[in-house]
């Protein structure tokens, strides 16, 4: 669901209530425990009413978990250092100088913009067949690295990818625009990905590791 410019994941539990009840866990998603016969516009409108009471939430979680947090981008770790009197970000020797923690997240959300997009166009103009050029989409999300719509044309790829090495964002792009063609995961599949991956199976297994 889309609050203020980001896409939070809303995992609903519907159990014998009366009541609807929201959580924010650790895992920064939204939790909402419902009645069964709750429906999803009513949902959808009771998490936009606590929208306030979600940002809040979401802000504690995140500085508590930054006390243990070690930053990644692209595969190396980086050092984040807060000037409160800096006027630009600047991102320079492996080292990422903000003015406070928020600006941090707003680094990174920009460089997905551009990093995933870059990629997308570069592996996108070198395919080896003929596929629609997709609308890219970035969230963050728990159990897949990439989804294919082949009837909306639509890439939509982890935001988890802007931490990882390079290959990892150019393998699952790969992997996401052979579905448009054998959308499924069969040895015609595979062999596609190869053809434009080589080394997929390598990538594949560090990122299953």
């Amino acid at each position: 669901m889309l609050i203020d410019g980001i896409v939070y994941d809303v995992i609903i539990e519907r159990k014998n209530n009366k009541n609807t009840y929201l959580r924010v866990k650790d895992d920064l998603n939204i939790y909402v425990t419902t009645s069964y016969l709750t429906p999803d516009f009513m949902i959808k409108k009771f998490v936009l009413n606590n929208k306030d009471f979600i940002l809040k939430q979401m802000d504690k979680m995140e500085k508590r978990l930054d006390k243990k947090l070690e930053y990644y981008y692209l595969g190396n770790k980086i050092d984040v250092v807060i000037i409160n009197t800096l006027k630009k970000t600047t991102f320079e020797n492996n080292t990422l100088y903000v003015k406070n923690k928020s600006e941090i997240e707003k680094w990174y959300k920009k460089q997905m913009k551009m990093v995933f997009k870059e990629h997308l166009n570069y592996i996108y103009n070198k395919f080896t067949k003929d596929v629609p050029y997709p609308n890219l989409v970035i969230r963050k999300m728990k159990t897949r690295w990439g989804v294919c719509n082949k009837n909306l044309k639509k890439v939509t790829l982890n935001s988890e990818l802007i931490y990882k090495d390079i290959k990892c964002l150019d393998y699952v792009i790969v992997h996401e625009l052979s579905h448009f063609i054998h959308f499924n995961h069969s040895k015609e599949f595979w062999k596609l990905v190869e053809e434009n991956y080589p080394n997929y199976k390598i990538v594949r297994k560090e990122m299953r590791e």
